[in-house]
């Protein structure tokens, strides 16, 4: 049986990616602050699917917690490691809160780095594996209002495709998934209720994300855009001049009234 570990594992799009592998017969390690959801998760996932699933709850901006992580998977190979655990903040970076945006930091950007490290050795050494690190189309400018959280996601972004060049040959690919807005409890988590970037008619299910993730990772793929006009904006903001970039953003997701 293969064997995924699963960060942010308790809402939202990691809940749904637990739900794609389960289905898929994957057997699963969950780990999120909220011990209670995963527990409950978990036990759902065994009954309908009957995989194996492992709950390991804890706060990934410890310092200790991906040695943790390590030391407890240790009898059972990781094949597919899901980098998912963030979250953002809204509002003029003078006005918010700096020990949140430290938080912030340890989360998206120093967790997904040690993880990464510590599992995608024994990868290599095993010649198989699968990385999937969830960035945002956040990734492709920078984001005024939500500036610390957009500058996370480049960092996840840049990471990701400098490590896919390094692992060529391996056996072991790195795949990053930039979802666009979508429903989930994200933009109340992150006080964005209100910004026209959540206003739209339509907003993919986190459902629908999880599946596009997980079956880019399971195919090797590098960068997984999801829906096609998020792929457009993502990739034309490449060859916009950089200059107006920002005033856009801002334009985009800048609360009305």
């Amino acid at each position: 049986m293969k064997w995924a570990l699963l960060t942010g594992a308790s809402w939202g799009i990691g809940e749904a990616m637990a739900r794609e592998l389960a289905a898929r017969e994957w057997g699963l390690v969950l780990t999120a602050r909220s011990e209670d959801r995963l527990h409950a998760l978990a036990g759902e996932l065994r009954d309908h699917y009957g995989v194996p699933v492992e709950v390991l709850p804890g706060d990934l901006t410890d310092p200790a917690m991906p040695a943790e992580l390590e030391a407890a998977t240790e009898g059972t190979p990781i094949d597919l490691l899901v980098n998912n655990a963030g979250f953002g903040g809204y509002g003029p970076f003078v006005e918010s809160e700096l020990e949140r945006e430290i938080r912030m930091i340890e989360l998206n950007v120093t967790a997904v780095t040690e993880l990464t490290k510590r599992f995608v050795r024994p990868m290599v050494e095993r010649g198989h594996g699968r990385i999937l690190n969830v960035a945002s189309t956040a990734a492709f400018q920078p984001g005024p209002l939500m500036a610390v959280y957009y500058a996370t996601k480049a960092y996840v972004l840049s990471f990701s495709e400098a490590l896919r060049e390094e692992l060529k040959g391996t056996g072991v690919t790195v795949t990053t998934l930039c979802p666009g807005p979508t429903e989930s409890e994200f933009q109340g988590r992150a006080d964005m209720k209100g910004s026209p970037l959540f206003e739209r008619l339509s907003l993919p299910t986190s459902a629908e994300v999880a599946r596009y993730g997980v079956e880019a990772a399971l195919r090797g793929k590098g960068i997984a855009v999801h829906g096609r006009m998020n792929r457009i904006l993502a990739f034309a903001g490449r060859f916009a001049p950089r200059s107006l970039l920002p005033a856009i953003v801002r334009r985009i997701q800048e609360k009305r009234g």
